[in-house]
């Protein structure tokens, strides 16, 4: 059996009066989802437990058949596996955006979508001035501190302990995609540890404010990146290989470091599409081209596209819409062309989360997903999207059994 599962990440959202009372995946051009559609079944996963943060970490987990209940542990260790990151025992990683706050409001999490060599600057500066010892109060040290640049503005600070880390899971630190347009000051990190990663956020506006990367970009008319802010802590998790739970091997192709990580460290092979961006400018169709090739050589290829979710977060409906398009037509039209070629065979397309153009932000709640192929007996559904999701029996309350039944 050969299985494909393509996550338009964060595409589920709500009716736009833009849009004639239709969401943006109603509006979307999508012959190749309602094709999968009427060939199988529709239906409804709640990815997301209410008492985690509605975000791809956690729904990815779950979409991939793990319970984020059981296994997750933070957002930025998931990312140090595809980054190279070694993390030992005691050891936290801790995501590091590079973000545009302008008089204490959160005006862009991305810092107008930094470029690479802009941000790799930046955080090669990070580790000059704040990166290295950490001294307790007695004069030990305490850990040492690791700034690592990635792509655009994700980027990892790891904090290698040396005595017990000061965090817990009772720190809290806001993911800044979640604040867009807000003052920043009630959602700054609290608990155990949160005064340290105050003082660095801190200390870095003071580094940016007169960066020649910042001095650069706002002459060429760019946003400045005025700060750095930290989020997303935890330890290195530890997952029972995919292969080993399902049996089927698989691979993980994404332009995110975050869903590169999860795919990796359930032992998938890692497939890089060089022109993948993780934005709207991505290449659609090489991401099908790719995933079409992968398949040849593996029981189970996934395909992450980050552009819904970037459109949602800047409240860009018609963005959203055509992202949906492309998707369709370059990666899921191509896929069900080529798939029956193959004796058996299954498509899951189903986003991670909800993400909401109206309030530029995650949300919890139910996703609609489609899968179709060897196997999955119709049940008369004419088009994939929330309503029809919405309005089908076939529902998943804890996301992670959705995966059980894809590849029973």
């Amino acid at each position: 059996m050969k299985y494909v599962i393509v996550i338009p990440d964060g595409c589920a959202d709500e009716p736009q009066e833009s849009l004639a009372g239709r969401t943006p995946l109603q509006a979307a051009k999508r012959p190749g989802m309602n094709k999968a559609a009427k060939m199988g079944r529709v239906g409804l996963s709640n990815n997301v437990p209410l008492t985690l943060t509605p975000a791809s970490d956690v729904a990815t987990l779950s979409l991939f058949g793990y319970d984020p209940l059981e296994v997750y542990t933070g957002r930025a260790p998931l990312e140090t596996v595809a980054m190279g990151i070694k993390l030992n025992p005691g050891d936290w990683a801790i995501r590091c955006n590079l973000v545009n706050v302008v008089n204490g409001v959160m005006k862009d999490f991305t810092a107008g979508h930094i470029g690479n060599d802009d941000g790799r600057q930046l955080v090669t500066t990070l580790q000059e001035k704040l990166g290295g010892e950490i001294k307790s109060a007695s004069g030990e040290v305490a850990g040492v501190l690791e700034f690592y640049s990635g792509v655009s503005y994700r980027n990892i600070l790891v904090y290698r302990s040396k005595l017990p880390a000061p965090f817990s899971k009772e720190t809290k630190a806001h993911p800044p995609h979640d604040i867009p347009d807000k003052p920043v000051a009630p959602h700054l990190p609290s608990g155990p540890g949160g005064e340290l990663l105050n003082e660095l956020m801190l200390k870095s506006q003071r580094l940016f404010q007169d960066h020649p990367v910042n001095k650069k970009r706002l002459l060429e008319g760019k946003k400045a990146a005025t700060q750095c802010w930290l989020w997303g802590q935890g330890v290195s998790p530890t997952l029972k290989k995919f292969s080993d739970l399902y049996k089927v091997n698989g691979a993980i192709i994404s332009a995110v470091d975050l869903v590169r990580g999860v795919g990796m460290l359930l032992g998938w092979n890692r497939i890089d599409v060089p022109t993948a961006t993780g934005y709207l400018d991505t290449d659609y169709a090489a991401k099908g081209r790719y995933a079409i090739d992968a398949i040849k050589n593996h029981d189970l290829v996934c395909v992450h596209i980050e552009a819904p979710d970037e459109a949602s977060h800047e409240g860009r409906t018609d963005a959203k819409v055509e992202a949906l398009e492309q998707i369709d037509k370059h990666i899921i039209v191509p896929l069900l062309e080529v798939l029956p070629d193959y004796k058996e065979w299954r498509i899951l397309v189903s986003p991670d989360h909800r993400t909401l153009v109206r309030t530029k932000s995650h949300s919890h709640g139910t996703v609609p997903f489609v899968m179709a192929g060897t196997g999955i007996t119709s049940m008369g559904q004419l088009s994939y999207d929330e309503v029809v999701a919405a309005a089908s029996s076939l529902s998943f309350d804890k996301g992670h059994d959705l995966m059980k039944s894809f590849l029973k």
